[in-house]
């Protein structure tokens, strides 16, 4: 008998049911409570939007090099990044809208109720009631949504530091920041991109990526080689020098070789932050248990407060 092969989520970080702390919308920081979490992301959004479209424009306006602009990997890199903010922002926002809703509705009922006498059961199951009523979009949509959800987040917290790590250890020149325009374009992409991932490294609640996420990460990483060899052969030119084989091919395969390397390293270097990160939390606000649980009302006046 043929033993079939099953596919588990759990093992990639989609757990059942999903994200039960809400972790992925809300931030171990007093400061940012998920409405100014959900403002923040979304903000990041709307800039990297811009920077796309804005060095899109002038790349086919001026240089005429418009149709190309697919077959960097630092294009696509940020487009992911723009994709993620996109999705986690409005995620969070709509998360941050129930959790004020429904403190509207507990003022209420508390303002009806005062004067009367609640047994400590009547208090526990108003408790769960509310905290089965609070959730966000994302823990409603299917499982493949969910898995390319914490799999993007993975892609867009590694991904970025390779980049500005190889850019400007083997690609930037003197001219890199000549210009308001390529200073912009290249501070936008090979340094705030970084920024922005470790502001999500750093400063939300999501948990380590699992290690199951290092092989589908690399394998996209990989797969740009058939990219950047494609852009070879049909437009003339290799996007990055480094990729030319030349007289020296071998040399190629050491560049590959070490990227290959810097990314497992940063992928654990990652991982390693954001696992200190969560245990520092732990050791500030308290258990995992008791962090991140906005069905309760003391989480609910903390996170509504700035």
């Amino acid at each position: 008998m043929k033993r079939k092969l099953s596919f588990s989520y759990a093992s990639f970080g989609v757990s059942t049911p999903f994200d039960p702390s809400f972790a992925l919308v809300t931030s171990p920081l007093p400061f940012l409570p998920p409405s100014v979490l959900g403002a923040v992301r979304a903000l990041l959004a709307v800039y990297t939007l811009l920077a796309i479209i804005v060095i899109l424009g002038f790349d086919a306006a001026v240089y005429d090099s418009g149709p190309s602009y697919l077959s960097y990997f630092t294009s696509l890199s940020y487009i992911g990044l723009c994709a993620y903010f996109w999705a986690s922002g409005v995620q969070t926002i709509a998360f941050a809208r129930t959790v004020r809703d429904l403190r509207s509705v507990q003022d209420d009922t508390s303002a009806d109720q005062r004067g009367q006498k609640e047994t400590g059961r009547d208090v526990r199951v108003e408790h769960v009631e509310t905290e089965r009523r609070i959730c966000y979009p994302l823990q409603k949509w299917p499982r493949p949504l969910q898995l390319m959800h914490v799999l993007l987040y993975t892609s867009i917290v590694v991904y970025p530091i390779i980049v500005t790590i190889v850019f400007w250890a083997l690609l930037s020149s003197p001219q890199t920041l000549e210009g308001t325009f390529n200073a912009w374009s290249n501070i936008s992409r090979h340094i705030l991109n970084s920024v922005f991932a470790i502001f999500e490294i750093t400063c939300t609640n999501v948990s380590p990526p699992p290690w199951s996420h290092l092989g589908p990460v690399f394998i996209v990483l990989a797969l740009y080689l058939g990219v950047a060899y494609i852009t070879r052969a049909t437009q003339g030119f290799y996007t990055y020098s480094f990729l030319d084989p030349g007289s020296h091919p071998g040399l190629v395969a050491a560049y590959v070789f070490g990227i290959a390397v810097g990314y497992c390293i940063v992928f654990a270097v990652v991982k390693g932050v954001i696992t200190l990160r969560c245990w520092l939390s732990r050791r500030r606000w308290g258990s995992e248990a008791d962090t991140g649980r906005p069905g309760e009302p003391e989480a609910l006046d903390e996170w509504e407060e700035v």
